[in-house]
């Protein structure tokens, strides 16, 4: 279910970012209250954009992050932050490389 849903994000972001440039509207000079179309498309569709990070945020924040895999850097910038904190320094180089 989890990665149905990152897949569906995914295609979401790419319609999104697809779509963001009216290109379909190039060389129509309609104008619509004053505006030329292709200025009512691009903010109708930052509008929809908008929305549709908003639902994102809400629903899906995080998606696509697995925290506690290998690699995983903040977990082991934390325990050489609790080592230091308790006065530990075997683990760490010497400052000013190594000694003589």
């Amino acid at each position: 279910m989890r990665r149905l849903q990152l897949l569906g994000w995914g295609a979401v972001g790419i319609v999104l970012c697809a779509l963001a440039v009216p290109w379909f509207l190039w060389g129509d000079s309609t104008v619509v209250a004053g505006l030329p179309l292709w200025l009512w498309w691009h903010v109708g569709w930052m509008g929809l954009a908008s929305a549709v990070f908003w639902a994102f945020a809400q629903r899906a924040w995080g998606i696509g992050i697995e925290p506690g895999r290998e690699g995983d850097s903040s977990e082991a910038n934390g325990s050489e932050a609790s080592s230091l904190e308790h006065g530990d320094r075997s683990s760490r180089p010497a400052t000013g490389g190594d000694r003589p």
